[in-house]
C-alpha cells in the first residue's frame, strides 16, 4: 500500500498548486473582464462556460507536469468508473470556476479550487479569489494562510466571547432562498446575514472569521469542499454534513455531497443551532 507523503512532499505540491490556482486565476479574469466567453448548459441544468474550460485545461496541464503519476479529478472533467478511481491512494480534486452563476452574474464572487485527497482525506487545500487578488492554503497539520498584496498572514475562526450567547455571523447565499437555510436553524439565536458568493469564498470567511458558519442547501460535489476542508479545520473549524457526520471522497461512485455545514468556533453548540438533524433521529 502506497504511504502517506511526507510533509516536505506536500508543501512543495502545495506551493506549485498555488502558483497554478494563480495562472488560472490570471487567466479566468481576462476573460471575464472581456466577456470573452461562451455559456452552456449541464445535463442538469446548471452553467457552465467556455472560461471554465479553458481554466480546467491549464490546471489539468499544470498539475499534470507537477505530478505526472497523481490523476486529476476535475468537475469539468470526465470521470472514470469507480472501480477504476478507487484504486488511487492519491489524486488532485478541482473546480477550475466554483461560482459559475457568479461569474457569469459578474459579481466577482467566484474562486479557483485546488485540493490534494490521499488515502480519502484532503491533505492540501488551495482557493484563490482572483477579483480580489487573494490566495488561501492550507496543508494538513501546518495551519491555514492567507496570501494578498500586503503579504501571507495565518488565518484562524473567530473565537466568540459567549459562544452561548452572542451573535452569530452566517455566510448565505445572493442565489439561494434564504428561508431553506433559516428554516434549518433555532429561531432563539440572533443572526447577523453576511451574504456572499461562491461555496469555497464563504468557506475562506469563515476560516478567516468573517462568518462564523454556513448552511449549503442543495447538490455540490465533492470538489466543492475538498480545498475548503482543509482550510477550515487548520483555522480551527470544521465541515460536516447537516447530520453532523464527516463528508467522505471517493468512496462512492456517486461524487456527490449531502447538505453541509461550515462551521467556526469549536466551542459554540452547533447542533442546537442547526436543528434538521433532529428530524433523522
Amino acid at each position: 500500500m502506497t504511504t502517506n507523503s511526507s510533509v516536505e512532499q506536500l508543501q512543495e505540491w502545495l506551493h506549485g498548486a498555488a502558483d497554478i490556482a494563480l495562472k488560472a486565476g490570471d487567466l479566468i479574469l481576462e476573460l471575464y473582464e472581456e466577456q470573452a466567453y461562451e455559456t452552456y448548459e449541464k445535463d442538469d441544468d446548471s452553467p457552465v462556460t467556455s472560461a471554465d474550460f479553458a481554466a480546467n485545461r491549464l490546471i489539468v496541464d499544470g498539475l499534470t507536469a507537477l505530478t505526472p503519476d497523481i490523476p486529476v479529478l476535475s468537475e469539468e472533467g470526465s470521470h472514470l468508473t469507480f472501480e477504476e478511481r478507487r484504486q488511487w491512494p492519491r489524486y488532485w480534486m478541482i473546480d477550475p470556476i466554483d461560482g459559475t452563476q457568479e461569474f457569469i452574474a459578474r459579481s466577482g464572487d467566484f474562486g479557483v479550487i485546488i485540493a490534494l485527497v490521499e488515502h480519502n482525506q484532503p491533505v492540501l487545500g488551495v482557493i484563490y479569489w482572483p477579483a480580489g487578488d487573494v490566495l488561501y492554503t492550507a496543508q494538513r497539520g501546518q495551519g491555514a494562510f492567507r496570501r494578498d498584496v500586503h503579504g501571507s498572514q495565518r488565518i484562524h475562526v473567530r473565537r466568540l466571547a459567549d459562544p452561548i450567547t452572542d451573535v452569530l455571523h452566517l455566510a448565505i447565499s445572493r442565489r439561494q432562498p434564504r428561508e431553506r437555510v433559516l428554516q434549518r436553524m433555532t429561531s432563539e439565536r440572533e443572526l447577523q446575514l453576511v451574504p456572499a458568493g461562491s461555496c469555497s469564498l464563504k468557506a475562506c470567511m469563515i476560516a478567516e472569521g468573517r462568518a462564523d458558519c454556513f448552511l449549503r442547501v442543495g447538490p455540490t460535489g465533492e470538489w466543492d469542499t475538498a480545498a475548503a476542508e482543509v482550510i477550515v479545520g487548520e483555522a480551527g473549524g470544521r465541515i460536516v454534513s447537516e447530520s453532523f457526520t464527516p463528508l467522505t471522497y471517493n468512496q462512492e461512485a456517486n461524487l456527490g455531497n449531502p447538505n453541509f455545514i461550515i462551521l467556526g468556533d469549536p466551542d459554540v453548540p452547533w447542533q442546537e443551532v442547526f436543528i434538521h438533524h433532529r428530524s433523522d433521529d
